[in-house]
């Protein structure tokens, strides 16, 4: 790999950048009409404009691989969100010649399909939430509902979704209706596909997830675990590493079963894997996996000392686990703790909820703080703001 293009802006893509320097590999930016001042474009060995402003000029899978083919760049690393996931992406870039720095195409179609991740987990032994395998119709939700008796709730879920995005918890059957048509605006909004399944809400449950690393072979090895249960609106906002206070048996169950699952799937590069735990740290369930760059997989560099991007730059050259030392019994154990906290910008009521839709809520500026990402080196704060446009309302 001698040149790389980050298909990215803000905060993640100067990460990425800053470990392939590392490597010795020369780094490419990409901005829209409105991100040419911004620090990534000035941290890269060169930059191509793209095409419109905001966050779809980011999206054009054609103009990226071209942007690619003029600078000459061999690979292409995706960062997270956008088109991080996008196994259309990662065909293109195959069928270009160009190296996608991820998984492979066909692993981003499993995971990317919630409800075959959720097949996926059951035939590799995962516990799961009581719920569906498949795209569900409002008619039967409401037999779910209906089904798991008085003082049940539901969670609805997007088929493609992810970040917290088309999700929405349900504790009354008469919200039923309303939610299920809101959840699935939203997704249709934001993957395109309005598709949901449907689970029993795990009430009190805490967020737990496990890094997993893998080199296409079948070989994947866990860099262990991390919690996000410190959320609003589905929205991670606290993320620490190792978990704490989990019970030997429950953590040693979690990364078994993540680390079955990336080997089944011969998972390539990272992905993360996430679980919902009992509050009293015994029970616990398979929710969906990651298989891309978390923007919390700092917590995990620091305690752990590995660098992530180096890794996944490394495997998509073709170095395998073993060659790189990371073979589960070389992996360290984590040292100490790390924490990232984010930003979130928003407006709320007295009470702390959200406005009620359609309210209009005004800015001083035209960007707001997406989040922030903070190390213990201090280097790493300057560039930790990504600035992104808010929504009006």
């Amino acid at each position: 790999m001698k040149k790389l293009l980050v298909a990215n802006r803000g905060e993640i893509a100067v990460r990425i950048m800053r470990s392939a320097t590392e490597a010795g590999i020369a780094t490419v930016a990409v901005h829209a009409e409105d991100d040419a001042g911004s620090l990534h474009v000035r941290e890269a060995d060169e930059a191509i404009p793209l095409a419109g402003a905001g966050t779809a000029a980011y999206l054009s899978i054609e103009e990226l691989i071209a942007a690619a083919q003029r600078a000459g760049a061999d690979a292409i690393h995706p960062g997270y969100g956008f088109l991080s996931e996008n196994a259309r992406f990662a065909r293109a870039c195959a069928a270009t010649g160009i190296v996608f720095v991820g998984p492979e195409p066909e692993t981003l179609d499993l995971f990317g399909d919630k409800a075959r991740s959720r097949a996926h987990a059951r035939l590799c032994g995962a516990a799961l939430p009581e719920g569906t395998d498949e795209p569900v119709t409002i008619e039967e939700a409401r037999a779910f509902f209906d089904r798991l008796g008085n003082g049940a709730a539901v969670m609805l879920k997007a088929i493609a979704g992810g970040g917290g995005r088309g999700m929405r918890p349900v504790e009354r059957r008469e919200d039923l209706d309303a939610a299920f048509a809101r959840c699935a605006a939203e997704a249709e909004s934001s993957f395109g596909s309005g598709a949901l399944y449907i689970e029993r809400l795990l009430p009190h449950a805490r967020h737990i997830e496990v890094q997993v690393v893998g080199d296409g072979s079948g070989a994947v090895a866990h860099l262990w675990d991390r919690e996000c249960s410190l959320q609003r609106a589905r929205q991670k906002i606290v993320e620490w590493a190792p978990a704490d206070a989990l019970p030997p048996a429950t953590r040693s169950a979690l990364l078994d079963a993540a680390v079955r699952m990336a080997s089944e799937a011969r998972l390539r590069s990272l992905a993360t894997v996430e679980f919902l735990v009992a509050s009293d740290g015994d029970d616990w369930a398979f929710i969906e996996v990651n298989p891309r760059l978390q923007v919390e997989h700092t917590v995990t560099e620091e305690v752990t000392g590995l660098d992530l991007v180096r890794l996944q730059l490394a495997i998509s050259d073709g170095a395998t686990l073993a060659d790189l030392g990371l073979e589960q019994a070389s992996v360290p154990a984590p040292r100490g703790c790390a924490l990232q906290v984010r930003v979130n910008m928003e407006t709320m009521t007295a009470d702390g909820a959200r406005p009620a839709a359609g309210t209009i809520v005004r800015f001083a500026q035209p960007g707001g703080v997406a989040f922030a990402s903070i190390r213990s080196d201090a280097r790493d704060i300057a560039p930790a703001c990504a600035m992104i446009p808010c929504s009006p309302n």
